[in-house]
């Protein structure tokens, strides 16, 4: 009976390790299925159920297919027609909207294509209308998750064409990489090289150049390339990319034959340490070089919001990481995205923005929208497309009036991005404006539906440092002969509005006399007359002192500030004398001086004494930045070491 009850528990044990070690992890899978007729293939995905945000549009899912020919399609169930015989690895990415759960996870599927039918071969789709060159996504960045790239390329040119494309990404702005580039795929034998080695030509051949204006305004260069552009100076472009970018990929392709588009796939997984902000803009910057025996080249610019899960309705701003003493004059940049999920069009599109108080609204600009239509006249109760913008004490109404934005949910409606819109704008600083964060939001209303509230933007300042330049008076009121000076500077963030911390090194130089002492003595001469001796011991010390002070600060306004904090200082240098003399008076009383004796013992010593303390702090004068005055109390845990320090201090 024991043997067979030890088998069944080492039965019953080998089953629940077993059972561990299988355990899939992942819960969501999306399964690619597809029907085929000879070379024609009808895709169709089975995805896990969706899983709804309480309060959100319903969910739904969004789709890019890679056909593993070059090819690419946004439809739920694509129909692909293949040009050749061959074996092709299908790949499915699905962005889960409004949906609480992860995106569900694919596998490729091999698609082997042993017979051509008569039906028609559909050529990639042309991208001449954009300059032949694009960069697109599948979905908004969230950390630790994948997004699909696809660099797009068109031969513009009346011959074939050999060039290069290159793919800056992780800005230098940030400290922590935002991407790691997963997997590259090429499907026109595009090749990864790692160095820039070719030689130019001067010559320019291309008629359709033009140069690309800076807009003065922009508060980065990374904002420089707004749409597909066209430039001259490659060297200076490429130098100007590699101040921006920590990274890039860079590929050589041959045989581009003319009016030809194709397409390149980069899979780039967001790392743990990416920004979390989800106000915050991230970009990546895509350079084509169509022929690489010139300098010609084209730049676009690939924007992206950082997001905590897919959703279409969203605000974003290039505003999260800005230096406080260049944004006087700059403009922050802000777009609200929004997608209509309803089963029919939007004609009325309301989106209810609020604006900052730090921001000046007369400075408001319109940068770029979608619909794409021009300004509604004022006055005028307007009888085609249009945008109105009304601006408010503490908002600004866009309004989207007599346009058409299909539905998601829509009938015959199988391109998602048709139901979506944006509106881009821009403001500058008031001119007196504190160094606060500030954060808003947009109410997206679709015709007469109830609102859709979307995330915060916020816009932060980088700390920025002043240095300080500090100098003054200590004044030790329980020593004798005391005379201190001293300079130092202080380091704290530039111009903080309230709170801030300060850091200080300092020294001083410091005479004074320790208490002297006194002793008298009655003696008798040869005489046997009575005499008074008198000694007198006294110290003097020279000290370079070296003071640490390290307090938190506190603005009350644009004058007053306070602080408190403690202090370390130790002796660099000191130096002390003692002293001796010994008075003889001719009587018992010190009238008259018969002779005086005096003897003096030097020494020095370096890094002694150390002593710590408390401070408090007030300052009148250019709280935030320029010029102040000080006083300032110590107490030292040492007896007799307390002081006031009175100083002037300009911050720059």
């Amino acid at each position: 009976m024991k043997p067979l009850l030890l088998f069944f528990i080492c039965l019953s044990s080998t089953l629940v390790l077993a059972q561990t070690k299988v355990k899939d992890t992942v819960t969501r899978r999306a399964i690619i299925g597809y029907i085929q007729n000879k070379n024609s293939v009808s895709y169709k995905p089975t995805t896990p159920p969706l899983i709804p945000i309480s309060g959100a549009p319903k969910p739904s899912y969004s789709y890019l297919w890679e056909m593993g020919d070059g090819h690419y399609s946004k439809e739920a169930e694509p129909k692909h027609v293949y040009k050749n015989k061959g074996t092709y690895n299908t790949k499915l990415s699905v962005t889960n909207n409004y949906d609480n759960g992860k995106p569900p996870a694919t596998r490729p599927k091999k698609v082997v294509i042993n017979e051509i039918s008569t039906e028609k071969y559909n050529e990639i789709a042309s991208i001449e209308d954009q300059n032949g060159f694009t960069i697109q996504k599948n979905c908004d960045p969230i950390p630790d998750q994948e997004i699909v790239v696809i660099m797009s390329y068109q031969n513009l040119e009346n011959y074939v064409a050999d060039g290069k494309l290159y793919l800056f990404y992780n800005e230098k702005q940030f400290k922590n990489n935002n991407f790691e580039l997963a997997d590259l795929r090429p499907y026109a034998g595009e090749r990864e090289v790692k160095e820039n080695n070719f030689v130019y030509n001067d010559a320019i051949e291309n008629s359709h150049s033009y140069l690309a204006s800076t807009d003065n305004n922009y508060w980065a260069t990374a904002q420089k390339y707004q749409k597909t552009t066209t430039q001259t100076d490659l060297d200076q472009t490429l130098i100007e990319a590699n101040k921006i970018y920590k990274n890039v990929s860079i590929l050589e392709f041959d045989g581009a034959n003319p009016k030809e588009t194709r397409n390149v796939f980069y899979t780039l997984k967001t790392t743990p340490e990416m920004i979390k902000d989800t106000s915050a803009t991230v970009t990546m910057r895509g350079i084509f070089v169509p022929n690489r025996s010139f300098k010609n080249h084209k730049v676009v610019n690939l924007e992206m919001e950082i997001v905590t899960s897919h959703d279409p309705n969203k605000m974003g701003s290039n505003g999260s990481f800005l230096n406080y003493r260049l944004v006087r004059f700059k403009r922050v940049n802000f777009k609200t995205r929004f997608q209509n999920n309803g089963e029919g069009p939007a004609r009325m599109i309301r989106l209810e923005t609020d604006i900052p108080e730090m921001f000046d609204k007369k400075t408001f600009k319109v940068e770029d929208m979608y619909p794409k239509c021009p300004i509604c006249p004022k006055g005028e109760e307007p009888t085609v497309s249009c945008l109105d913008t009304i601006i408010k004490k503490d908002q600004i109404f866009f309004t989207f009036k007599n346009i058409y934005l299909p539905g998601s949910e829509q009938k015959n409606v199988t391109e998602k991005d048709s139901t979506k819109g944006f509106v881009k704008y821009s403001m500058k600083f008031n001119k007196d404006f504190h160094k606060v964060n500030t954060k808003s939001k947009t109410a997206i209303i679709f015709d007469k539906n109830e609102p859709i509230i979307t995330n915060y933007a916020t816009t932060r300042f980088l700390p920025g440092i002043s240095i300080g330049a500090k100098a003054g008076y200590n004044y030790f009121p329980s020593l004798n002969n005391s005379t201190s000076y001293f300079v130092g500077a202080t380091v704290s963030p530039y111009k903080s509005y309230r709170y801030y911390w300060q850091a200080e090194f300092q020294n001083s130089f410091h005479n004074y006399t320790a208490a002297s002492t006194s002793t008298d003595l009655l003696i008798q001469n040869a005489a046997g007359v009575d005499q008074l001796q008198r000694t007198t011991n006294t110290t003097t010390n020279n000290t370079i002192n070296m003071e640490i002070p390290l307090l938190m600060r506190y603005n009350l306004n644009n004058f007053i500030g306070v602080g408190a904090g403690i202090q370390a200082n130790i002796n660099a240098s000191e130096k002390q004398e003692q002293s001796t003399r010994i008075d003889l008076y001719q009587n018992d009383k010190p009238i008259t001086l018969m002779s005086s004796k005096e003897d003096a013992i030097a020494t020095s010593n370096s890094f002694t004494n150390f002593k710590a303390g408390l401070l408090f702090d007030l300052t009148v004068g250019a709280a935030r930045i320029g010029p102040s005055a000080g006083v300032r109390y110590v107490v030292n845990f040492k007896e007799n070491f307390n002081y006031l320090q009175f100083y002037g201090i300009w911050k720059f």
